[in-house]
Parts: C-alpha cells; sequence; structure tokens
C-alpha cells in the first residue's frame, strides 16, 4: 500500500524525537547528532534536514510532550468541563514526571545547561513555560466564560502545577522511587482539581 504524502517524514520525525529522548538521556546533550540518527535509524543529514541544530531538536522535543500534556485543555468541550480538564491534564503532567525516561533526559539537560544555555533556555521555553501559558489561556478563558474568577491566570497556572507536582519531580530528578501509587497520583490529581476550582469559584 503507498503511503500518504508526507507520511515518511512523519515517521522519520517521530523516529528522530524517540532516537533522540533515548540518547540524551543516555549521553547528556553533549551527545553527538549521529549517535541520535544511528539510533533513529536515519542519516546524520536527515536529522539535520529536520533540525538544524540541537537547541531546536530540543525544542521539538519539548514541543511534543507539552502538546501531549495540555491535550485535555484544547478537547472538544473542554472549557464545558474544566474539573475534568484539569484533572486530565495533572495526571498527564504526573505521568510526566514520573516517567523515567522523560526524566533522565531533564537530569542531564540540567547537568549540561551552564555549557549550553541557549539549548537549556530552548527547553525551558518550549516545556514548562509554554505548559504554563496554554494553562493560563485556559484559565483566562473558563474566566471570561463565568465559570471561574482567576484574576491573574498566570499565577494561578503556575499555582496549580506547583500543588500537582509537589515533591514529586524532585523525587525523580534526584532519583528516588516514587513515594505514590497509580491510584494515589490520581486521587493527587482530584483533589488538586477541587481546591484549585473552590478557590477560584466565580
Amino acid at each position: 500500500m503507498p503511503r500518504a504524502p508526507g507520511q515518511i517524514d512523519v515517521a522519520k520525525t517521530e523516529a528522530i524525537l524517540d532516537a533522540a529522548v533515548e540518547v540524551i538521556g543516555e549521553r547528556g546533550l553533549s551527545a553527538p547528532m549521529e549517535a541520535i540518527a544511528k539510533r533513529a535509524g536515519v542519516s546524520k543529514q536527515t536529522v539535520y534536514n529536520h533540525y538544524g541544530s540541537k537547541a531546536d531538536l530540543m525544542r521539538a522535543l519539548m514541543h511534543r510532550r507539552v502538546e501531549a500534556i495540555t491535550a485535555s485543555l484544547r478537547e472538544p468541550g473542554a472549557v464545558d468541563n474544566p474539573a475534568e480538564a484539569l484533572e486530565a491534564y495533572a495526571r498527564s503532567v504526573l505521568e510526566t514526571v514520573i516517567t523515567s525516561k522523560s526524566y533522565s533526559m531533564m537530569r542531564v539537560i540540567i547537568l549540561g545547561s551552564g555549557e549550553m544555555p541557549d539549548v537549556a533556555r530552548e527547553v525551558f521555553e518550549a516545556g514548562p513555560l509554554s505548559a504554563r501559558k496554554q494553562l493560563a489561556a485556559f484559565l483566562r478563558t473558563e474566566t471570561e466564560l463565568g465559570r471561574m474568577k482567576v484574576d491573574d491566570p498566570d499565577q494561578a497556572a503556575e499555582f496549580f502545577s506547583g500543588m500537582v507536582m509537589g515533591h514529586s519531580q524532585l523525587r525523580s530528578l534526584l532519583r528516588l522511587p516514587s513515594d505514590k501509587t497509580p491510584d494515589e497520583y490520581d486521587r493527587l490529581a482530584k483533589e488538586a482539581v477541587a481546591r484549585f476550582i473552590k478557590a477560584y469559584a466565580p
């Protein structure tokens, strides 16, 4: 069966990004693009055709992660069910925090940030900062619709993220085992949302 136009590029893009997570997690930010290309099963030139620099590659990695985390905020009907949307967002954040593959990469990014500040900046802006901005935009919409009353959406987004992650992020960065079961994380997400919505009730 012939591939649809662009299908090959999409497959290669995903392979490159998946390989980058693994290789950078193992070898750090200084991992050569050639190693990423080899793991992805593509040529080095193909990697550079997709991403002109390590910073571009990291931006794409963070963008993919943030799109997955914030998907619930964009689903049809999300603004009509803010509690459900926020719970799904919280669970996605927690799943990312406790996933060893995701945070093995984050650990090496932190370690290499001094030598590669431009890459570290891309990671922050395309990752955590972008997620907070999308959450803030969702809260702003909820306020405009009268379902919530959030005077400072950016600050509220920061508050909510802190409530959800707590020490889980630090434990993961320190390679400490999770102190919660999946069910406990689910209850944490629900409790954080209930308290958050109550605090910002109209």
